[in-house]
């Protein structure tokens, strides 16, 4: 009944193995744009309005704002098409960082693109659920929390069926938000044109007055201060670099297109929105958005005013949850590219049955509520933990560049013009985030550091336990590996008897692990069995789905060490069989060939060896799969036996 349930709520399997499937599930440049660039437009509903309350009396300012803002998310999106040539298969800032600085500074970019996701979703669902309370009475407040975790939950089970399909079923309102503010921009600026030359003359005036009367650093201060915290803007810039893989062919080229449809649409809106705010003078309301402020005013006294406000912020909060999505898409990629270098548990590198990563996009969405319960859902708490992340993400990987493309001088044609161009990006990237530390310091600021140091410090500690059990297990594997006469070919066939007793053995990519339950075996069973049969999954995740030479690399390296065992077997006159698996899900695979194995062998026993780990505990647990215990449990409610036996390294 659970599974029924499971199936009609997230979708029927997908098969890894199929072309037809990955052609499925890739995005084109507008689906990707919808699904990608949703986080940096819907960021217009909440960074320019930030940006505009930090100048507090002084919003002739934020003239300047809106002319930076639309030239910053450019200088941003152009670094980050370097990224996306350099890396074609994805990873994005962390990936960047990694390969370009070192693995220091990728823990550095992925701890902060870990938090920065997470916050995607909450301050989008949170800014969001503002817009919709805009509509209703002040009391209703009190169940905006309620809400926020609502809207969040449906959109981990949105994205548990599956990216492509979270797209197409959000589409609509992203068309929508489009449209509708588009209009509001356009109609707000053009039937208030006479008004731009008199706020650009107010801009000139209030800026000399200002540094007659302060001082030119109080004026540039002020800017810069009121232009970082609105750094919330050019959020989800990097999305596209992080998710190139799930792109159509060719892979560069429609990631290219995509942050240009993102780049034009969102320094339009956010540019368009705060010129808003200066012609019809938006105020703060108490319960209102500044967007649902202006937008009132535009409309009033035009037929049906009310309802378009309400269609106009109704696809304002939707377009929120669609970019809250874009956390789902992001966040589970970078932890997944984390784990594939052992900064994260292994867990999250592997694939559900929808081809989803299924355990990141769990663990987000959990983090997304604390996070929103704890603050309450207050966006100007949030953005300043958002902004300050974005720009750790953007300033190390954009240094990589820096750093690539001084290394290139000479060898590339552009290197010069690239160069520049990033090390512009890297002073405004700089700037923003000095800016929001130094102003924002007691208001959010230690706070959104402390959460990345406490990540960072979790990821050396995964690395650090990864590196230990990895040296071990390769200290064993050399042994068995300097016995050059297994690996001969010349070894005779013995005739294999169904009916005859059979040890299954259940070979993982250890070798040594294997042959230390094979040796246990013959040990424990001194001349009973007399078949061997060696079971290996080669497990399709992250890193092998969808690139053809990393599967490739995997199928070899899973038979190599397969025909290990064979040859050891036949050495030793075992009559032996081998069977490779693929799919997403080894505790499935083996089950499955396990009970086809009993049907024909009823005296087969199975085997397999676990871990033992000296200092044991509920989080070093989560680091392992534990494959081994979910087998047994499978196998013996089908009333088969398995044994596991214990490996302790030294």
């Amino acid at each position: 009944m659970f599974a029924k349930l499971y199936s009609l709520i997230i979708g029927k399997p997908r098969d890894p193995m199929d072309k037809k499937t990955r052609k499925h599930i890739a995005l084109t440049a507008f689906l990707a744009w919808i699904g990608l660039g949703a986080d940096g437009l819907s960021s217009s509903c909440y960074g320019p309005q930030e940006s505009f309350l930090a100048l507090g009396h002084h919003t002739q300012l934020a003239l300047y704002l809106a002319v930076a803002t639309a030239i910053t998310v450019f200088l941003i999106s152009f670094a980050y098409n370097q990224v996306i040539e350099l890396f074609p298969n994805g990873g994005g800032g962390y990936k960047a960082a990694t390969k370009l600085l070192g693995p220091n500074a990728g823990l550095l970019a992925g701890s902060a693109l870990i938090v920065d996701y997470i916050l995607t979703i909450s301050i989008s669902i949170a800014s969001g659920t503002d817009a919709l309370f805009s509509m209703l009475p002040l009391s209703a407040q009190v169940y905006k929390i309620k809400v926020d975790v609502l809207f969040i939950i449906i959109l981990m089970i949105l994205n548990l069926r599956g990216m492509k399909e979270s797209i197409k079923i959000l589409m609509p309102i992203f068309i929508g938000f489009v449209i509708t503010h588009l209009f509001m921009i356009l109609y707000g600026i053009f039937s208030h044109s006479s008004g731009l030359p008199v706020i650009a003359h107010q801009a000139i005036k209030e800026t000399h007055h200002l540094a007659l009367l302060n001082g030119a650093f109080f004026v540039v201060a002020l800017f810069l201060s009121a232009y970082s915290i609105g750094g919330g803007t050019y959020t989800g810039l990097e999305a596209v670099s992080n998710n190139v893989n799930i792109l159509t062919k060719p892979r560069v080229k429609t990631g290219k297109w995509t942050m240009f449809y993102m780049a034009v649409s969102l320094s339009i809106t956010a540019g368009g929105i705060i010129l808003l705010y200066l012609l019809w003078h938006a105020k703060a309301v108490a319960g209102e958005t500044l967007n649902a402020v202006v937008f009132t005013k535009i409309l009033h006294g035009m037929p049906f005013a009310h309802s378009i406000l309400i269609v106009t912020l109704i696809f304002e909060f939707g377009l929120l949850f669609v970019g809250a999505n874009t956390g789902f898409l992001g966040g589970p990629a970078v932890v997944a590219n984390m784990a594939m270098d052992n900064w994260m548990p292994n867990k999250f590198r592997i694939l559900s049955s929808r081809l989803v990563t299924q355990n990141g996009v769990i663990l987000f969405g959990i983090a997304a509520i604390i996070l929103v319960t704890i603050t309450h859902g207050h966006v100007g708490i949030l953005v300043v933990l958002y902004s300050i992340n974005v720009f750790l993400a953007f300033i190390t990987s954009i240094a990589g560049l820096c750093k690539h493309w001084y290394t290139q001088r000479g060898k590339h044609r552009l290197w010069l013009q690239r160069l520049i161009l990033s090390s512009l990006g890297f002073i405004v990237c700089g700037v923003i985030l000095t800016f929001v530390v130094v102003s924002r310091f007691f208001d959010g600021g230690w706070e959104a550091l402390l959460v990345v140091a406490c990540v960072m410090a979790t990821c050396v500690f995964i690395r650090k336990h990864y590196s230990e059990v990895y040296k071990k297990l390769d200290t064993v594997d050399e042994i068995f590996a300097e016995e050059k006469e297994i690996l001969e070919d010349n070894i005779s066939k013995i005739k294999f008897d169904n009916n005859a007793p059979t040890a299954v053995f259940f070979v993982s990519q250890s070798r040594g692990a294997g042959m230390h339950t094979l040796l246990w075996v013959q040990r424990l069973f001194p001349d009973y069995f007399k078949n061997f049969i060696f079971l290996s999954c080669g497990v399709i995740d992250v890193e092998s789905y969808g690139a053809e030479t990393a599967l490739d690399s995997m199928k070899k390296k899973v038979k190599k060490n397969l025909d290990h065992f064979v040859r050891f077997a036949r050495k030793h006159n075992y009559p032996v069989r081998s069977y490779v698996l693929y799919g997403i899900d080894p505790v499935e695979e083996l089950g499955k060939a396990s009970e086809k194995i009993y049907k024909k062998i009823p005296n087969a026993m199975f085997f397999a060896s676990e871990l033992v780990m000296e200092k044991d505990n509920w989080f070093v647990r989560q680091l392992h799969n534990e494959t081994a215990f979910a087998i047994q449990r499978k196998l013996h409610l089908q009333g088969m036996r398995m044994v596991i036996l214990p490996m302790k390294l030294n």
